[in-house]
C-alpha cells in the first residue's frame, strides 16, 4: 500500500539520526561500564530491537548484575547502583517494581534500570529482569521492524499506545508481538476488525490443545485481548489493556480499511479553539492542573482519577456530561476539559419514593428525610432544592472543598477565558 510507504519514510530514523544516536549511547555506555564491577550496562528497549521511531529522545539502559552473586540481593540492586551513578551523572531516582534512574543530558533522557543477568525466565526475581530476553526474541524478526514502526505510530496517533495505568493501551512489546504473529501491519488491521473479547494470541503455541483462559491466573485475564508472552508463557502482555482502548483500536482499523489515509498516523495537536468548536452550543469547563511529583505512571493515574471523580460528581448531580478529556506535558502542567449541556437545571428536583402500600416505617423514613413530600400515581414523592443548577458552580465547589481531588493533584483552578495553555499529547 503506497500510503504505508509514505508514512514509513516519515517515521523511520534516517541514517544520520542512527549514527548520532549510536554515538550518544556508545559514549554513555562506555562511561558507565568503566565504573561497573560484576555488572554490565547494555542498550535495551526499542533501541536494542531497532523498532524505535524517528525523533526519539530517550533510551533504556539495562545494568545487568551477575546472577550468582546478586540473586539474593535482588531487592538491593537499586541501592547498589545509585552511588555508582552519582559519581558520574546527575540522577533522579524513580520508584517502580525495582527502582530505576533517570539521567538527562541536554534534550536526551537515559533511563537506567538495574536487573539480574538471567539466561531463562525462571531465574527472574523481578519482571524487569526478563526485558533483555524480550529484545533477543524480537531481534529474530528483524525483517518486520518497519511493520512494527507502522503499528506503533498508528497506536500513538489514536492515543492507545502505552501500558501505563493512565493510558491502558498497547505496550511497545505488545505491538512487536502482534506484528510477529500476523506478519504485517495491514494483515493485523484486517484481522483486528474481527476481534471480540476475549481474543487469545499464543504465538509459541504453549497451550496447544488447551485453553489458556483456563490455565492462567484469572487476575491476568481481565483484558479483552490476551497475548501470551512468547518468552514467559504465564504472562499476558496486554493485561493492562482496557476495553475502551481495545474498541478504539478496532474502530480505527475499520475506518482505515474503509478509507486509508496518512491521517491515521498523525498525532493530533491539542487546541483550545478546537475544543471550543467541539463544544458548540454546549458548556466547556477548563481546569488548569499542577500535578504532584513522582513516577509518571503514578502521577498520571492520579490525574485521571481526579478527572473521573469530577465527571462522576457532575453525573450524580444530574448534569449531562457530553464528553471529557485531558492533556498533560508529563511534567507539571495538565489541563482537564469537560463538555456538558448548556441548559441550567431546575431549582427543584423531584425524588421518587416508596409505594403508598409499602410498610409504614419506609413511608416514615422517607418523610423524615425529605420535608416536602407529595403523592403521585400511588407513590410517595419528594421535592428538594438543588445545591447546584450550573455545572461550573459544582466544579468550583469541588476544587475548593473535595479532599479526594486535593489528594490527587498539587493545584487545580478553573481556566479563565483568554488564558493560554500548551501541552504535548499524552
Amino acid at each position: 500500500m503506497e500510503i504505508l510507504k509514505e508514512v514509513l519514510k516519515e517515521i523511520k530514523p534516517t541514517q544520520k539520526e542512527r549514527e548520532e544516536l549510536k554515538k550518544k549511547i556508545t559514549n554513555f555506555l562506555n562511561k558507565l561500564n568503566k565504573s561497573l564491577k560484576d555488572a554490565k550496562a547494555i542498550l535495551g528497549g526499542s533501541g536494542a530491537k531497532d523498532t524505535w521511531l524517528k525523533g526519539v529522545k530517550d533510551a533504556d539502559i539495562f545494568v545487568l548484575f551477575n546472577y550468582k552473586k546478586y540473586k539474593d540481593k535482588s531487592d538491593k540492586l537499586s541501592d547498589i547502583l545509585e552511588p555508582i551513578l552519582k559519581k558520574h551523572f546527575k540522577i533522579t531516582r524513580l520508584h517502580g517494581s525495582r527502582d530505576y534512574f533517570q539521567i538527562k543530558e541536554k534534550n536526551f533522557t537515559f533511563e537506567v534500570v538495574p536487573i539480574l543477568n538471567i539466561k531463562k525466565p525462571a531465574q527472574a526475581m523481578n519482571i524487569t529482569d526478563i526485558s533483555p530476553l524480550h529484545a533477543l526474541f524480537v531481534k529474530k524478526y528483524s525483517k518486520l521492524c518497519d511493520e512494527i514502526r507502522l503499528l506503533k505510530k498508528f497506536c500513538k496517533a489514536q492515543n492507545c499506545y502505552g501500558a501505563e495505568s493512565y493510558i491502558s493501551g498497547f505496550s511497545g512489546y505488545a505491538c512487536e508481538v502482534l506484528i510477529i504473529y500476523y506478519g504485517s501491519f495491514i494483515n493485523l488491521v484486517k484481522k483486528a476488525v474481527k476481534w471480540k473479547p476475549k481474543v487469545v494470541i499464543d504465538l509459541k503455541r504453549y497451550y496447544k490443545g488447551k485453553n489458556p483462559l483456563n490455565e492462567l491466573n484469572p487476575s491476568k485475564l481481565q483484558s479483552p485481548l490476551v497475548i501470551i508472552d512468547p518468552v514467559q508463557k504465564t504472562r499476558n502482555i496486554t493485561a493492562a489493556l482496557s476495553l475502551e482502548k481495545f474498541n478504539i483500536f478496532k474502530k480505527t482499523c475499520q475506518r482505515f480499511l474503509k478509507r486509508p489515509s496518512k491521517e491515521f498516523f498523525e498525532e493530533k495537536k491539542f487546541s483550545i479553539e478546537d475544543l471550543r468548536k467541539k463544544a458548540k452550543n454546549r458548556k466547556l469547563i477548563l481546569l488548569d492542573i499542577i500535578a504532584l511529583s513522582g513516577k509518571e505512571d503514578i502521577v498520571g493515574s492520579k490525574l485521571l482519577k481526579a478527572l473521573k471523580w469530577i465527571v462522576k460528581k457532575l453525573k450524580q448531580n444530574d448534569f449531562k456530561v457530553v464528553n471529557y478529556g485531558w492533556e498533560w506535558d508529563k511534567k507539571k502542567k495538565a489541563l482537564f476539559w469537560i463538555i456538558t449541556n448548556k441548559r441550567e437545571l431546575p431549582k427543584y428536583k423531584e425524588i421518587i419514593g416508596p409505594p403508598l402500600t409499602a410498610p409504614k416505617h419506609f413511608i416514615a423514613n422517607f418523610k423524615k428525610k425529605y420535608k416536602k413530600t407529595f403523592t403521585r400515581n400511588g407513590r410517595l414523592w419528594a421535592k428538594t432544592k438543588r445545591t447546584f443548577t450550573k455545572p461550573e458552580n459544582l466544579v468550583k465547589n469541588l476544587i475548593k472543598t473535595d479532599k479526594y481531588i486535593k489528594a490527587k493533584v498539587s493545584k487545580i483552578a478553573e481556566r479563565k477565558r483568554g488564558e493560554t495553555y500548551r501541552a504535548k499529547r499524552r
